[in-house]
């Protein structure tokens, strides 16, 4: 991949980071929706992620970038086991628990299966799939 083509991803990556930031401050500061602790979790792995990639984007390094491959990687575990949680009747128990709010509480349920632990786990695998394109591409 040639480093025009590099840049744009990394722009990408860092638009989706600042999208998903933006979109969970919406949803608790304007909307008024409380976090979870999980959703709190998914923020901690998330907020950074505009810090790195858009470092690493003005820097033109994507070797900066490598804890948002792994806070991404992490990231999309914790919003894989939180939309289990709020959708697997088996596991909304452990959502009780969650303090608070419970975890398993879906304040949004667009189309029947797109909650808010749903997004976040689409811009961490958007992020970490296109971050593992750029690492893969770099190899060559």
């Amino acid at each position: 991949m040639e480093n025009t083509k590099h840049e744009t991803v990394m722009i990408v990556i860092w638009a989706q980071s600042l999208i998903a930031a933006l979109g969970s401050l919406f949803y608790s500061e304007v909307l008024g929706y409380v976090p979870c602790e999980l959703c709190w979790i998914q923020r901690i792995l998330m907020y950074p992620l505009v810090i790195i990639y858009g470092t690493a984007l003005v820097k033109k390094d994507v070797s900066m970038a490598l804890p948002g491959l792994i806070l991404s990687g992490i990231g999309i575990v914790v919003s894989v086991y939180h939309y289990l949680v709020q959708k697997w009747p088996t596991l909304q128990d452990a959502g009780e628990a969650c303090g608070v709010v419970p975890c398993h509480t879906a304040y949004v349920n667009y189309f029947g299966f797109v909650t808010i632990p749903f997004l976040a786990g689409m811009a961490f695998m958007i992020i970490f799939l296109l971050h593992l394109l750029l690492w893969k591409s770099g190899r060559r």
